[in-house]
């Protein structure tokens, strides 16, 4: 057999393996919720790889493959979350805090800082370690910070703290 073949089936059996997620440099905080959603996360990775291997030869192969990369990035998540006490404060922006701030053109918003695997921006879920999370997070009620942004730099005035730690304000 020659050499070319042999390449091009590795090379066809290294392209079906889905890439593993990268997990973040930054430290895994994560509020109570954020813990609950990846602890049930794995459960239904676990449960759907599980599945998969009872099916046998008939298992979609890559549907296994990716349910395992996934399995092995949530399950090293889990174990380097650093739950955050619920957020107290109305003084100080903390992770699980809901803070509405306004820009400039007086446009107001309102998100709650979470950790990385809990942020959903259509939510108003934001990364801590965002540019935004990072520009809120220790800001006092009536603050002015600068939100550095891929768009332009942005100067918004935070309004509101609410203390709250949960998933709506």
């Amino acid at each position: 057999m020659s050499r070319a073949f042999v390449n091009e089936d590795q090379a066809a059996a290294q392209a079906s393996q889905p890439v593993e997620r990268r997990v973040s440099d930054q430290p895994n905080y994560v509020t109570a919720l954020g813990l609950t959603q990846l602890q049930q996360r794995v459960a239904t990775l676990n449960a759907l790889r599980s599945e998969l291997l009872a099916q046998g030869e008939r298992a979609d192969k890559q549907r296994l493959a990716d349910s395992e990369r996934d399995l092995r990035y949530f399950t090293a998540r889990l174990q380097s979350a650093q739950v955050v006490p619920p957020a107290t404060s109305r003084d100080k922006v903390q992770i699980g805090s809901w803070v509405s701030f306004v820009d400039e053109q007086d446009h107001e918003q309102q998100v709650q800082l979470v950790g990385e695997d809990q942020a959903d921006a259509a939510q108003g879920l934001v990364n801590w370690g965002s540019p935004l999370g990072r520009a809120l997070l220790g800001a006092g009620l009536g603050d002015e910070v600068l939100w550095r942004r891929p768009a332009g730099d942005r100067t918004i005035e935070i309004v509101a703290i609410n203390a709250q730690d949960q998933t709506t304000p």
